[in-house]
């Protein structure tokens, strides 16, 4: 008598369904992943700006004036002192952030008439291009933005004189798709 043994493995049928179905999770998984990256690359690049910003109003308050135009003449201002121990240069893509201060101010997203105490702190976003916005001092909330498409990742991040004035809305999720 002859014994059949029965083969232990899978059919080729089989690790083509297993694979299909590897393949229908990755598509729907990897965009909503990448997503999630920008927007926390969004949050940390925000942080930043706050920081720096906090730092040169906390300058201000000592000196009366903030520190002179230009990312050098800032860090070299307020890294290692009591304001900040290493200051961020880069945002979270890695393009240098942008320091304006005083009248150096106007002429940046439209802004005409800042004082010797104002200041622009500033990304420009994931494609490290400037955007072409405008502030709108009249509705000053219009140069918030939803994080709801890729696109929006590209746009930039401002804080000026302490407020943000370009930026994603507070609690702005969106699916980043």
């Amino acid at each position: 008598m002859f014994k059949f043994r029965k083969e232990k493995g899978f059919t080729l049928i089989e690790l083509l369904i297993v694979v299909a179905i590897i393949g229908i999770l990755a598509a729907l998984l990897i965009p909503n992943a990448m997503g999630a990256l920008q927007r926390a690359k969004v949050r940390g690049t925000q942080k930043d700006i706050s920081t720096i910003a906090t730092c040169v109003m906390d300058y201000i308050t000592d000196k009366a004036i903030p520190p002179a135009t230009g990312l050098a003449a800032l860090k070299t201002a307020i890294s290692g002192t009591i304001y900040i121990k290493v200051m961020p240069t880069k945002d979270q893509w890695g393009t240098d952030f942008v320091y304006f201060s005083g009248t150096a101010v106007d002429g940046n997203y439209g802004l005409s008439g800042s004082s010797a105490d104002d200041y622009l702190v500033a990304s420009y976003g994931r494609g490290g291009l400037i955007e072409s916005w405008t502030f709108n001092a009249s509705n000053p909330e219009a140069g918030l933005y939803d994080l709801s498409t890729v696109a929006s990742f590209d746009n930039d991040i401002i804080n000026l004189s302490g407020q943000v004035v370009r930026g994603p809305r507070s609690g702005s999720a969106g699916s980043g798709t």
